[in-house]
């Protein structure tokens, strides 16, 4: 990729971002951080010879074996490795130091190994690495740095509505851009840029997105999209919010370590405006709540400056667990790789069993369903057309109607019958992203697009089984139903 030499991400800081101070006592505490071996009476950090805890031992999984997932799997008598971590003795990160005080930077030691991380899967230029509790918070706060009241940003028609509900209070909506099996589609992307009047306020400058294994509907773009996205952000200079969770559960992969995931738009980024958030949530445990943001060395100072005075460095345990693990006494990089190349293998697995339970089971003039080339969801679109209550004549009787079709309706009592039967699924009008409506398409609203449920692979073989038999016997009584 060419650079855009004009990029400027101070021009796309809100207000908030521009009238936070720094930290005063933050600062003094990185002084003392670079003088490691000056007499300090300034912070009020407690004595660490009074924590009430002298070390930790971790019993994580062995990475030797040629895929640890499997091994691991294999019952109580799995290979394993022990990790220890001590208040006073030497190990990657003392827990006199993980259980200290510290910055909203996140430990020097946890950021070199994610740094050493980053730079395996995506050696970015000149970007650094910042630590955060997960994606929620690492996204969150990119949306409070970026985000002005009357602002759009850009993001996909469904999408996950936790974190698209997150900056409606900040005075920020939302303008969806149609998505296809390959998700995002760069034209309409462009057209909704190059069409935008400036009486409606300003364009739009962030896009949030998740390339891989997208939630809710599992799709991964394409290197030539991401490339496309990408030229598109460099001529209408908009900045992209990569929340990648799911980008080491890609199938269908190659299998050495030689061997790159797709490039993720961090890898292509050569004018510094991806700012891409990482998370261990899919990979080792979600309650660790411990990810990474990546972005420019500038875009971090103002990042640490909100953290330092808001939530305050990630936790200490979460810290010295991934420190060990990625350390020279610890799975390492190698290791690692080995670990979510298993898992990959894991969830390839589990997302076949299901497509392929749901193919013996459900009748295909009912449901279909694409084959997800990463993550842990099928987006199963459910034919209500057939339905023979279905109606696409709304508008005939009622020109004032909002949409052309009941598909919301019947897919609300889906939803309710499948309940009847203990079976919880996610309704598709759960993720659909609404808009000013001055952008509502009055010919084809969403709401005539939400006949889709989300499914998750991720649980047990019997879960799946199970579930998808009563999904077959509700659909069966559902599609049987007379005309009223």
């Amino acid at each position: 990729m060419s650079s855009s030499v004009d990029f400027d991400i101070t021009t796309h800081l809100s207000s908030e971002a521009r009238e936070r101070k720094p930290n005063p006592m933050k600062e003094i505490w990185r002084l003392t951080r670079r003088k490691p071996n000056a007499l300090s009476l300034a912070n009020g950090d407690p004595d660490f010879r009074l924590f009430p805890l002298k070390s930790m031992d971790f019993h994580v999984a062995s990475t030797l074996e040629a895929d640890p997932v499997a091994a691991w799997r294999s019952g109580p008598d799995a290979p394993h490795k022990t990790l220890h971590s001590f208040k006073e003795d030497s190990c990657a990160l003392p827990l006199r130091t993980a259980l200290q005080y510290s910055s909203g930077l996140g430990l020097m030691e946890t950021q070199k190994v994610l740094t050493e991380l980053t730079n395996f899967y995506h050696s970015p230029p000149d970007h650094a690495v910042t630590l955060t509790l997960g994606n929620g918070d690492g996204v969150t706060k990119c949306f409070r740095l970026l985000g002005e009241k009357g602002d759009f940003f850009l993001t996909d028609d469904f999408s996950f509505m936790s974190l698209i509900n997150a900056p409606l209070a900040q005075g920020i909506k939302w303008l969806p851009i149609r998505n296809d099996a390959g998700g995002l589609i760069p034209d309409e992307m462009e057209r909704l840029l190059s069409g935008w009047d400036n009486s409606w306020g300003r364009r739009p400058h962030v896009l949030y997105t998740v390339p891989c294994g997208q939630n809710p509907t599992g799709s991964t773009l394409t290197l030539e999209r991401r490339k496309r996205i990408y030229e598109i952000c460099q001529r209408f200079d908009v900045v992209i919010i990569e929340d990648d969770p799911y980008y080491y559960l890609q199938f269908d992969a190659p299998e050495p370590l030689t061997s790159p995931f797709i490039p993720s738009f961090l890898s292509m980024d050569v004018d510094g405006r991806v700012i891409r958030n990482d998370s261990f949530s899919k990979i080792i445990a979600p309650g660790m709540r411990l990810g990474w943001i990546t972005s420019t060395p500038l875009f971090q100072d103002i990042l640490v400056t909100f953290t330092d005075s808001t939530t305050q460095q990630p936790h200490g345990f979460g810290q010295a667990l991934i420190t060990e693990l990625l350390g020279a006494g610890g799975w390492q990089i190698g290791g690692f790789d080995r670990w979510v190349r298993g898992l990959r293998t894991e969830y390839q697995r589990r997302r076949d069993f299901f497509l392929a339970a749901l193919a013996r089971t459900v009748d295909p003039a009912h449901v279909s369903a694409p084959r997800p080339a990463a993550g842990m969801f099928i987006w199963v679109r459910v034919h209500v057309e057939r339905h023979p209550r279905f109606r696409c004549d709304l508008r005939r009787e009622d020109r004032a109607a909002r949409t052309n079709t009941n598909t919301k309706a019947l897919m609300e009592e889906l939803f309710e019958r499948l309940l009847d039967d203990d079976l919880v699924v996610m309704p598709g009008s759960m993720f659909a992203v609404m808009t000013d409506e001055r952008f509502v398409d009055r010919e084809d609203p969403i709401e005539d697009h939400l006949h889709y449920v989300r499914l998750t692979f991720a649980g047990t073989e019997e879960t799946m089984e199970k579930g998808i038999t009563i999904l077959g016997k509700v659909l069966r009584a559902f599609f049987a139903d007379e005309k009223q």
